[in-house]
């Protein structure tokens, strides 16, 4: 049984909610609401059917329909991938509110941006692109590094992407602070249902370029990972715990190289 659920129609939560993060400074979860064009935020005690503590919604904020998102607690942000787009609001913005930064432009080589994490202590962002539903060798996905504070039509500092890489498509990452890391969940092509070159894959926030991993955990009998497609990381336990589609199931490895 579940310690808590928050649940119900004042909840303003929808049928699909694909990001949840928890805001351990503030004791909160935020999360988005792609039907809604919304992000909500929840005190981390909230049970039952509650209404959200704060909701950025409206024309100003041009959220779309977001799907993912991260939360800066250190710089008090919200960062939200949207498409062709980055925008970061103040994390405690209550609703139309305009984002303070937007990184967008022909330099950003944005496209399909599906996932965001966001490195307080070394000032960088890591951006996953998953570009359609039919990737090719030419749009496969990637992912993007900016400094935290870029702002307009600015370049990446760093492009990990290409066939060295081994990125089809990326659906969600993690980052590791203190060695500046991203973990990214490569689930290979949508119309595979058991794609062979899925994968978890380790970078350096500081590459810049199509270099292999420097971890990899590929699909297989070895780890039992089919298609996996979220995942997050438990410094305290040094555990990576990783979500796949094909097996309806939440895997947790035991990873102490990565901290």
């Amino acid at each position: 049984m579940p310690l808590r659920v928050i649940s119900g129609q004042s909840t303003r939560l929808s049928r699909t909610m694909h990001d949840i993060r928890y805001d351990e400074i503030h004791d909160e979860y935020v999360v988005p609401n792609p039907f809604a064009s919304a992000i909500l935020t929840f005190p981390a005690d909230s049970n039952g059917e509650v209404p959200p503590k704060r909701i950025i919604q409206g024309p100003s904020t041009q959220l779309g329909s977001p799907g993912r998102l991260d939360v800066d607690p250190v710089h008090n942000e919200i960062y939200v991938p949207a498409g062709t787009s980055i925008l970061v609001f103040r994390r405690e913005a209550n609703g139309d509110a305009a984002p303070i930064r937007v990184i967008r432009g022909s330099n950003t080589l944005l496209k399909s941006a599906a996932s965001v994490s966001v490195d307080p202590v070394n000032n960088l962002i890591a951006v996953g692109m998953n570009n359609g539903l039919r990737p090719s060798p030419e749009n496969n996905g990637g992912i993007l590094i900016f400094n935290r504070l870029d702002n307009g039509n600015v370049k990446p500092r760093g492009v990990i992407k290409g066939p060295r890489s081994g990125i089809v498509r990326i659906n969600q990452i993690d980052v590791y602070p203190p060695r500046a890391l991203v973990v990214a969940a490569s689930p290979g092509p949508v119309y595979e249902m058991e794609p062979d070159d899925a994968f978890v894959g380790v970078w350096s926030l500081y590459d810049k370029e199509d270099v292999e991993p420097l971890y990899k955990i590929p699909v297989g009998p070895g780890s039992t990972l089919k298609k996996p497609f979220g995942l997050v990381l438990n410094a305290n336990h040094k555990e990576l715990i990783v979500s796949d589609m094909r097996q309806q199931a939440v895997l947790t490895f035991y990873f102490p190289e990565i901290f």
